[in-house]
């Protein structure tokens, strides 16, 4: 059963550095003031009243949980103890910093419950890391990321395609670097430009070139079909649609808020572009969760192929696996996979 997340967003707390590309607070919405103790206590009373039978997790997310005095730190676990021993809290997840994860720290994570921690790793090429701020190396991510497997938890690694010096070669090398290291999960943001950062002053004079959202579709699609074949799960794709990510606070860059669909959607599409002749027409049969991405955001996936003469009606399925889709034409039927009959070259971003 899929865990149900409380989130705690403790924006910029510990982080020891302003990349150039941040600015947590309109990232998540929130001020970045630690939580009570009773704070703590009352939200997780409140998400368990509405989440069902559903395990919950709790997450701090934004800042660098690890870089926190130990005593802050053990003041924001300490009150998940009771929940964790009365079986009301399944696990704790936090996000941090690859140069501040070692053996200790994650051993001592591990005895207060935490069970997933998720690395701001952003590329593992050292040029990109220096050009953005970042005050890590590729190596400080590979070493944090076996750590946190050496004792057992889960690791995360989130990637930011499109910071400066970046190349969509550089950034399937990273994410083939953390999958290799061993991570369990990943998440990709392509980079965005917000108002009030240095990467914005740099956009400004002319000193930066952000993706553009569909360069930034086309590069995330790889990244994703790559993780698919890596069996990685990729649980999001783009900056959550907070209120402060708006017209007014995102001045360039890869960003949509329905980022993640676009580039599945594109996934299917290429796959039906694949096999389908134009002026066909077709049933495609698909796993019933992933109909609306076969449509595509805004029927665009069926837009595309009228455009070509091909005439698209779609059937779920719940025989197929959610990569795969079965295309009946009028003398064939046959089922195609994103993972194996999809390829692609770097070189077409």
């Amino acid at each position: 059963m899929k865990k149900v997340t409380v989130p705690f967003f403790i924006s910029h707390q510990g982080c020891p550095h302003t990349c150039v590309f941040c600015d947590q607070r309109v990232i998540s919405g929130a001020d970045g003031h630690l939580p009570t103790a009773e704070q703590i206590s009352d939200k997780i009373a409140l998400w368990r009243s509405t989440a069902g039978e559903s395990p919950l997790e709790v997450a701090f997310f934004g800042g660098t949980f690890t870089a926190l005095p130990e005593d802050t730190q053990s003041k924001l676990l300490a009150p998940l103890r009771p929940f964790l021993e009365n079986g009301t809290l399944d696990s704790i997840r936090i996000s941090t910093r690859p140069d501040y994860i070692d053996d200790h720290r994650v051993a001592w994570l591990s005895e207060r419950g935490v069970r997933t921690i998720e690395l701001g790793v952003q590329s593992m090429d050292d040029a990109v890391l220096a050009a953005s701020g970042r005050g890590h190396s590729g190596a400080d991510s590979l070493n944090a990321i076996r750590s946190i497997k050496k004792w057992g938890l889960q690791a995360g690694a989130q990637l930011m395609p499109g910071l400066p010096g970046d190349t969509p070669e550089i950034s399937l090398e990273s994410l083939e670097q953390v999958i290799a290291a061993g991570a369990d999960f990943l998440r990709i943001y392509p980079t965005v430009v917000l108002k009030g950062t240095e990467l914005a002053q740099r956009y400004a004079a002319g000193n930066f070139t952000p993706l553009s959202l569909d360069r930034g579709i086309s590069l995330c699609k790889q990244l994703l079909h790559c993780a698919m074949k890596a069996d990685v799960p990729v649980i999001r794709i783009g900056l959550q649609a907070d209120t402060g990510l708006d017209e007014e606070n995102v001045l360039a860059g890869c960003w949509h808020p329905a980022l993640g669909q676009l580039v599945r959607s594109q996934l299917y599409d290429d796959l039906v572009r694949r096999f389908v002749a134009d002026g066909e027409c077709v049933t495609v049969h698909c796993h019933p969760v992933r109909v609306s991405d076969v449509t595509g955001v805004a029927r665009g996936n069926l837009l595309s192929q009228t455009q070509r003469g091909v005439h698209v009606q779609i059937t779920p399925d719940a025989t197929l696996h959610k990569d795969e889709l079965r295309i009946q034409k009028e003398d064939s039927c046959t089922t195609y996979s994103i993972i194996s009959d999809l390829h692609y070259s770097i070189h077409e971003v």
